[in-house]
Order: structure tokens, then sequence, then C-alpha cells
């Protein structure tokens, strides 16, 4: 029972980090360009990711195959983030968060793998279900054209669900090691962004240490410490459980929106908020349900990363 409440704990920790994950990004993208942010978010990342992998003096060295699913998975991850991160710069914290749940019904209508052929009708009412929330969140205090930020939300929310659909293949095709991949999307992730940003560069000697504690808790945080830490619980409990649990990362993105950036939800977006929710859990309840009957089904990661 100690087992099963401190591996719940940690995945707890992990939807709340990632909650924390907009506002932390839309702080940063108020004093820096967005991909200057970015840029720093992979940068260090990549350097604790490879101070991890040198401290395995046995398995430091990357395979052929976690070179080319880290290739593959940084370049679809990298157009999440931009896609993100430039979504939560023009709307709230806490629209993005919940927009981006949408990934939640989108994945197993892309993921070919996860034995989701044929999915009931119940899953496309709770898809129906989040479009519906989807409509009253971007609405506001009334129904008007959706703002910028939330049409990049969505768009990353349907790139990110294209993303986990090919971790799911890739991953089961090669033979991978989590913190190797990691190291490896890290590192192009750096060198895709460090060329757009060149010139920009001289500007992270201005930002203040307010600005270097949300970079730290982007890259440290909410990429290695996350990644890392839901391989661990993975590996310790259920797959299933552990995707209930994620699953909060919408609730902790309105908590932390609100309660230490200042934002508020109208009725409409209130109403959106808890139709989101219990959408995108009443969908993964269907999917799980459905694949656990469906014949020859392949094995699936449930719990996957949202961010770096």
């Amino acid at each position: 029972m100690s087992r099963v409440r401190s591996t719940d704990a940690v995945l707890l920790l992990v939807a709340a980090v990632w909650g924390s994950s907009y506002l932390a990004a839309k702080t940063a993208t108020s004093a820096l360009p967005v991909l200057l942010v970015l840029f720093a978010r992979y940068g260090i990342s990549a350097v604790a990711c490879f101070a991890l992998v040198a401290a395995r003096r046995r398995t430091r060295r990357c395979t052929r195959g976690e070179l080319r699913v880290g290739a593959a998975l940084g370049v679809t991850q990298a157009a999440v983030l931009v896609l993100e991160t430039y979504g939560v710069a023009h709307t709230s914290a806490a629209n993005a968060g919940l927009l981006i749940s949408l990934t939640v019904v989108l994945t197993p209508l892309l993921d070919r793998t996860s034995g989701a052929a044929g999915l009931p009708l119940r899953y496309f009412a709770a898809t129906g279900l989040c479009l519906l929330a989807v409509g009253l969140l971007v609405s506001g205090s009334g129904f008007h054209s959706p703002r910028s930020g939330d049409l990049l939300i969505l768009a990353a929310a349907l790139v990110r669900a294209a993303h986990v659909a090919l971790v799911g293949r890739l991953t089961a095709r090669h033979t991978v090691r989590p913190l190797h991949v990691t190291a490896v999307q890290t590192a192009l992730g750096t060198v895709l962004f460090a060329v757009p940003v060149a010139g920009t560069l001289p500007t992270l000697g201005t930002v203040d240490a307010a600005g270097w504690a949300q970079l730290l808790h982007l890259a440290l945080f909410c990429s290695v410490f996350a990644f890392l830490a839901q391989t661990w619980a993975v590996q310790r409990g259920s797959a299933s459980r552990a995707s209930l649990l994620l699953g909060t990362e919408p609730v902790w993105a309105v908590a932390v929106g609100i309660g230490l950036g200042g934002e508020h939800l109208t009725a409409l977006t209130a109403l959106g908020a808890v139709l989101m929710v219990a959408g995108t859990y009443w969908g993964q309840a269907v999917e799980r349900a459905h694949r656990a009957v469906a014949p020859g089904e392949h094995p699936r990661r449930d719990a996957v990363p949202a961010s770096v």
C-alpha cells in the first residue's frame, strides 16, 4: 500500500509540475522572445540529460535505434513546443492547460498500434463533449472568434497527439532507454533553435533571477524531472493508473493560473473547464476498456511525456 501511495504521489507531482509549466512559459515569454525561451529550455535540459547519461559508466553510448528514435521524436516534440509556447503567450495559462488536454481524446484516433480501431460511439460522444468544452473555453465572456493563442494551442494538441502516436509506434519497433532518447531529443532541439536565436543570445545576459528561475523550472522540473519521474512511476505501477493521475494536469494548470497568475474564469469558461476534464476522463475510460478487449491489440504506453 505504501508503495502504491508513493507512486501515486510522484505521478500527481508530475501532473502538478506540468500544469505549472503553462504559467511559467507565459511568464518567461513576457520577458524573452519565444524561440529564445525554447532554446534556453532545451539547452539546459540537454546539459542535465547528458550529465545523467555520463554518470552511467556502463551505458553511456546511445544505440543507433536510440539516435533514430530520438531524432524523429525531437522534431515532432519541437513542433509541439513551438505551437504550445507561442500559444500560451497569447492566451491564459489556464486555457492553455485545458485546451492541450484535448490530446487525450485525439491520440487514439491517430494511434494504429493501440487496438483503438472501431472505437465505440461512447468514445465519439466523449470527444464531442470535449469539442463543446473547447467552444466554451475560447468564448471567454461571450461567443466570438477564438484568439490566436487558443488556435495555436489547439494545433499543438493535434501535433502532440501525432507525436504520442509516433512514440508508441517507434518504441514498439526499437528497444530504447528513455534517458538516452530524451538526451538525443534535447540535443537536437537545442541545435534547431540555436540558429534562429543566434542574434538574440546576448539577451539572456539581461535576464533577472526570477526569469532564470522560470527557465530552470521549465527545463529541469517540467522536462527532465517530470519525464524521468513518470518513467519510474509507470515501471512500479500500471500505465492505466498513471494515465488517470497524469490526466489531472489541466486541473493543476487552472489552479496555478488562478492561484499564482491572478487569472480568472468566467461562467462560460468555468463550464468549459468542467466539461473538458469530464470529457477527457470519459474518453480515457472508454478507450481503455475498448483496448482491454480488442483482439490482437499491441502493447501501448498510456502515460507518455507531455513535455520534453
